[in-house]
C-alpha cells in the first residue's frame, strides 16, 4: 500500500473529525416524585415509538429503542453522508460513554455487533485444548451456549452445565463449585437467565474463579440496563452487553469488555482494519486496548445511539429503571399467581429476582395463549421453549405501566375462563 496503515488511520480520524458531530438532545422529562411517580413514568413511556394499545412485554428479547436514540442515529447517519465520511474518530467518545455506564476503563471496552458476538470472541479466542472444561447453566441462551458447543466440536472442549435454582443463590453457587476439577478452564454465567430471570451470583462465582485460577467471562446480556452493572465490582474477566434489548439501543450494538490484565489472553479471532498496526519495519502488532476485538469499517451512527441510550437511562435513573422493572414484575407475578392453573416459573421477589415473569398453564397451550394475547388484545410476551418449559415470559421494563400489567392479567384470566 502507498500509505503507511498508521497514516491512513490517522488521516481518516482526522477527516472524520472535522465533522463536528453534535450529541443528540436531552430529553425533556418532569421531575420525578416519589408520592406521585406515574407522570414521570408516563413522560417516560411517551419516548417510546411503539403504537397506541399495543403492550410490548418482549424487552428479554428485543427492546423498543426511544425516539431520541433513534434520531441521534439519523443525525450521525445524514452529516457522515453529507461528506461521506465513515467518523471513526467518533468511537473514542462512544467508548469513554460506555465504559462510565458499564463501570470500565474505556481501553476494556470493545463494540461488537451483539452479545452473541461477545460470547462468541471469547469462547473462540481463549486458548482452550481438547479436555479443557467449561461451565455454564443449561438454561443459557444460544447466543451463549453455541460458541462453546463449537468449541467442544472443534477442539474437544467439554461442557459441563448445571439446573439452575430459582430459589437459592448458595445452591447455585453448590452447583457450580461441584462441577469444577483441575480442567476446569472457563466458567459462563448469564448475570440473569433468559427464560426464567434468575440472577445468578455473579460476584461470588468470581471470588471462586479467582482462588483456581479460572476465566470467568459473564454474558449480561439480560442484566445490563434492566439493573446496573458495574464491570469491575462484578470481578468478571469478560462481560458481554447486548445494546439492543433493555438498554435500548439500536440493532446490533453490543459490547464486549475484558480485564486489561488478561487481553493478552485473549486472542482476537478475527483481525483487519484498527485491530492493530504495523511497525516503521513492517511489523504487525495488535492494538493497546479491547479495540484490538474491532475491525474494519464500523457503522459509527449505532454506537453513538448506543451511547445515547445509556446516557438517557442515566438522566431517568438507573436504580430508579431497575426498581421501576422489579416493581411492574412484582405486580404481574401476584396477579398472574392468583389465577387458577398458572404455574409461577420465575423466582419469588427478592435477590434472584428480575425484571422478567415467566408463567404456564395446563389449562391452555403456550402458543396458543401466545397468539390469543397477541391477536385478541394487542399484548406481546415472549414462548418459551428452552429446556422444555412451554411457558410464556413477560418482561416488565420502561415502555410498560402498571395498567398495561392489569390488562395482561385480566386478559390470561379470560382466556383461562374462556378456554376451560
Amino acid at each position: 500500500m502507498s500509505l503507511p496503515r498508521r497514516s491512513f488511520l490517522r488521516h481518516a480520524a482526522l477527516g472524520a473529525a472535522g465533522l463536528g458531530l453534535a450529541r443528540g438532545a436531552d430529553a425533556a422529562l418532569p421531575e420525578f416524585t416519589a408520592a406521585r411517580p406515574e407522570p414521570f413514568w408516563e413522560a417516560v413511556r411517551a419516548l417510546y415509538p411503539l403504537e397506541a394499545g399495543f403492550s410490548y412485554f418482549n424487552t428479554g428479547s428485543l427492546g423498543s429503542t426511544p425516539t431520541p436514540v433513534l434520531e441521534r442515529v439519523a443525525e450521525v447517519t445524514r452529516r457522515l453522508q453529507a461528506k461521506a465520511e465513515h467518523g471513526h474518530a467518533q468511537f473514542t467518545g462512544a467508548r469513554a460513554d460506555v465504559a462510565r455506564f458499564l463501570g470500565a476503563d474505556p481501553a476494556e471496552v470493545a463494540f461488537v455487533r451483539n452479545a452473541t458476538e461477545a460470547n462468541a470472541t471469547v469462547a473462540a479466542g481463549l486458548p482452550l485444548r481438547a479436555g479443557d472444561e467449561v461451565i455454564f447453566e443449561s438454561h443459557a441462551h444460544p447466543g451463549g451456549s453455541f460458541p462453546w458447543l463449537q468449541a467442544a466440536r472443534g477442539r474437544g472442549v467439554v461442557v459441563r452445565t448445571f439446573e439452575p435454582d430459582p430459589r437459592s443463590a448458595a445452591v447455585n453457587l453448590d452447583r457450580i463449585t461441584a462441577l469444577c476439577g483441575p480442567r476446569t478452564r472457563v466458567i459462563q454465567l448469564s448475570h440473569i437467565t433468559a427464560p426464567t430471570g434468575i440472577t445468578l451470583p455473579a460476584r461470588a462465582v468470581a471470588d471462586l474463579c479467582r482462588t483456581r485460577g479460572i476465566w470467568f467471562h459473564l454474558d449480561a446480556a439480560q442484566s445490563a440496563g434492566m439493573v446496573p452493572v458495574d464491570f469491575a465490582a462484578l470481578g468478571c474477566d469478560s462481560l458481554a452487553v447486548s445494546g439492543h434489548k433493555w438498554i435500548g439501543g439500536p440493532l446490533e450494538t453490543g459490547v464486549l469488555c475484558v480485564r486489561r490484565a488478561r487481553q493478552e489472553e485473549l486472542a482476537p479471532p478475527l483481525v483487519g482494519a484498527y485491530s492493530g498496526d504495523l511497525d516503521a519495519n513492517g511489523r504487525f502488532a495488535l492494538s493497546a486496548g479491547a479495540v484490538r476485538y474491532e475491525y474494519g469499517t464500523r457503522n459509527v451512527a449505532t454506537a453513538l445511539g448506543l451511547a445515547e441510550a445509556m446516557r438517557l437511562q442515566e438522566r431517568i435513573g438507573r436504580e430508579r429503571i431497575a426498581a421501576r422493572g422489579r416493581q411492574l414484575a412484582a405486580q404481574a407475578r401476584a396477579g398472574l399467581a392468583a389465577l387458577p392453573g398458572v404455574e409461577i416459573l420465575s423466582p419469588e421477589p427478592g435477590e434472584l429476582a428480575a425484571a422478567m415473569v415467566t408463567f404456564r398453564t395446563a389449562r391452555i397451550p403456550h402458543d396458543r395463549l401466545f397468539g390469543l394475547l397477541l391477536r385478541e388484545r394487542g399484548i406481546r410476551t415472549r414462548p418459551v421453549t428452552e429446556e422444555n418449559l412451554n411457558a410464556l415470559r413477560v418482561s416488565t421494563h420502561l415502555c410498560n405501566s402498571p395498567a398495561q400489567v392489569d390488562a395482561l392479567v385480566a386478559a390470561v384470566g379470560e382466556f383461562l375462563r374462556r378456554e376451560a
